[in-house]
């Protein structure tokens, strides 16, 4: 059997866990992330952004370790191949997250910004919760 740390996706589900504990964090702290101050907004904007990525590559590396070929690496097309493999159970919400995290990246706006915080807090966080609980148990049962 092989060491744990020399398994790719669990070095990079150490990674999401961190992050995802970051996120859930400052996510659950309050009803209403709309009403903290514009700082805060954008540092929960950038803890999505790095949440979201460690999300992706962390599914694209499990399922590489379970022998899927993985033809392009990218959020959309791991999210769509994750879907038809079975290791999410819908997939236009995390196509609807990608776009989303792609407009953050490049959008200064806060409205926008408090739009996407009503998402995060309402759809995508129980999607990330959901898919590292997801992570944790494979782990464990390893």
């Amino acid at each position: 059997m092989s060491d744990p740390q020399d398994i790719r996706w669990k070095q990079r589900l150490g990674n999401f866990t961190r992050a995802f504990n970051l996120l859930r964090e400052i996510v659950e702290s309050t009803d209403d992330l709309t009403a903290l101050e514009p700082i805060v907004k954008e540092g929960i904007i950038q803890r999505f952004e790095y949440t979201f990525e460690l999300a992706w590559k962390t599914l694209n590396d499990l399922m590489q370790e379970d022998g899927l070929e993985v033809e392009k690496v990218s959020p959309k097309f791991v999210f769509k191949l994750a879907y038809q493999s079975k290791y999410i159970d819908e997939i236009e919400p995390w196509l609807k997250m990608t776009g989303d995290r792609n407009l953050m990246a490049h959008t200064y706006n806060f409205e926008t910004f408090d739009k996407m915080l009503r998402s995060l807090k309402q759809d995508y966080f129980p999607l990330l919760d959901r898919l590292h609980l997801a992570f944790t148990e494979r782990e464990v049962s390893e």
